[in-house]
Parts: structure tokens; C-alpha cells; sequence
């Protein structure tokens, strides 16, 4: 395969699709079940959150700063300047925009009037939007280095994705289900949060192939937006710990991560 020749905008599309069917495919869990332990919801939360902050640092920063020393005499520069930058957009995003958690029901955002349904769908949706910028980026780099180094990292950071989109669509869906949504609604309120992956990952590849200069900032602001959305969502909502239970959480967390251990090593 001569990588040469292929196109990064249009991998970008095919690798968010990708993650989004993950996701769907999670969602249509909800068809076989109806309730989802809360050990187990805590541990689909953990390995989310693991596998993301992983594939932040592999996938994202490390070559944002080996980029980075390339060209510039303050290497830390960019990929700080743009870590920072993907935290404060996420922050801001998830001040202004109404949403409800699933798991917490914490709401935020300003006040709206709309169904809650939509403000379900909105939390998720916000979740996600990161997850395909990242996908976007690692193949939109290709356009200024297509080595094969390049590809393998973003089909890496793909793989990683979709994996913990899987379990994540289920712990979306379903709750749903036990608030009483219909079958079909929850699926399509699971779903619908990795519609957004598509758009997110064209978003992340039109970013980089028309702003080259500053790759290493673009790496490193998804690399940001993603560590907010665990440090905000995932890790907060998976400690949530009913009377009785121990949070598998932690668990969850070490698994994700060595997941992404394993595929960086194994295909890098």
C-alpha cells in the first residue's frame, strides 16, 4: 500500500465513521439488556477514561513535542500552548451548552426548556466531538509527513476509539432504558453521541492540512480537549458509588490504558 497516494481528509471521514459504528454497535446493546450494574457501568466508564488518556499521550503529544523540537527552540511551547487551549475550549463548551450526565443527572450549561432527551444527548454528543478531532488530526497529519509511522499512529488512535466507544455507547443507552426511554429511543440517543465523530474527525484533518505550521499545537489541543473530558466526565461519573458497592473504576482505568500499551507497541 503506498501511503503516499491516500488521501488523509477521506481517511480521516472513514476512521471517525468508524468509531461512531463502535459506538452504535455499543448502543444496540440495549436491545439485550435492560439494566446495567453499576460495577460494571463504573468499569466501561474507567476503561474510557484509560484508554483516552493513553491515546492522548501516544498518539497526540509525544509527537506534537517531537515535532515540536524540530523547529523551535521552545519545543514545550506549542504543545503546552495548545494543550491548554483544547482544556479551556472543552471548558467553555461545557459551561454554556445545557446538558444533563447521564449517570450524575448533574446538569450545566444555561438554563433551556429543552426535552431531556436532547439534554442527554448534548452531554454525550460534547463527550465525543473530541474523540473525532482526534481521529481527524492523527490521519490529517499525513498530509505533511506520510510515513508509514504517521499511519500507523492514527490507525492507533482509531482502533483505540473505537474500542472504548463500545462500552461507552452501553453505558449510555442503557441507563436510558432504566429511565424508562423506549428500546429504540435509547439506542438512538446512544448512537447519536458518535454521530458527531464523523464531523468532529473531518474538522481535525481539514485543521491540520491547512494549517501545517502549527501541527504540533493542533496535536496537542485535541490531546487537551480529551484529558478534560476525563478529568470533567468520565472519572467523576465512574466514582459515583452506590450503598454497598466498590467502584471498579481504578480497574477499569489500568486495563484501558495498557489496552493502548499493547496496540502502540504491537503496531507502532
Amino acid at each position: 500500500m503506498n501511503i503516499a497516494n491516500l488521501n488523509p481528509i477521506l481517511l480521516a471521514f472513514l476512521g471517525g465513521t468508524f468509531t461512531w459504528l463502535a459506538t452504535a454497535a455499543g448502543s444496540a446493546m440495549v436491545f439485550l439488556f435492560k439494566d446495567i450494574k453499576k460495577t460494571v457501568l463504573n468499569t466501561m466508564l474507567g476503561l474510557a477514561a484509560g484508554i483516552m488518556v493513553a491515546a492522548s499521550f501516544w498518539g497526540l503529544l509525544d509527537p506534537a513535542i517531537e515535532q515540536s523540537e524540530a523547529f523551535s527552540n521552545l519545543p514545550w511551547l506549542f504543545p503546552v500552548l495548545g494543550f491548554l487551549s483544547g482544556g479551556l475550549i472543552l471548558y467553555l463548551i461545557d459551561k454554556l451548552l445545557p446538558h444533563i450526565h447521564v449517570v450524575s443527572q448533574h446538569k450545566e450549561g444555561f438554563n433551556a426548556s429543552w426535552q431531556r432527551s436532547v439534554l442527554l444527548a448534548l452531554a454525550v454528543t460534547i463527550h465525543n466531538l473530541p474523540e473525532g478531532f482526534a481521529v481527524g488530526v492523527g490521519f490529517g497529519a499525513l498530509a505533511q509527513d506520510n510515513t508509514p509511522a504517521v499511519f500507523h499512529a492514527a490507525v492507533i488512535l482509531m482502533i483505540g476509539m473505537a474500542i472504548q466507544n463500545f462500552p461507552e455507547g452501553a453505558a449510555v443507552s442503557i441507563p436510558m432504558r432504566r429511565e424508562n426511554y423506549s428500546r429504540f429511543k435509547s439506542f438512538m440517543i446512544g448512537q447519536f453521541s458518535g454521530l458527531v465523530e464523523p464531523i468532529g474527525a473531518l474538522l481535525g484533518a481539514v485543521a491540520v492540512y491547512y494549517v501545517a505550521p502549527i501541527l504540533p499545537f493542533i496535536l496537542s489541543l485535541a490531546a487537551g480537549a480529551m484529558i478534560y473530558v476525563v478529568c470533567d466526565e468520565l472519572i467523576p461519573e465512574s466514582q459515583i458509588i452506590e450503598d454497598g458497592e466498590v467502584s471498579y473504576a481504578t480497574i477499569g482505568f489500568m486495563l484501558g490504558f495498557a489496552i493502548m500499551m499493547v496496540l502502540d507497541v504491537a503496531l507502532g
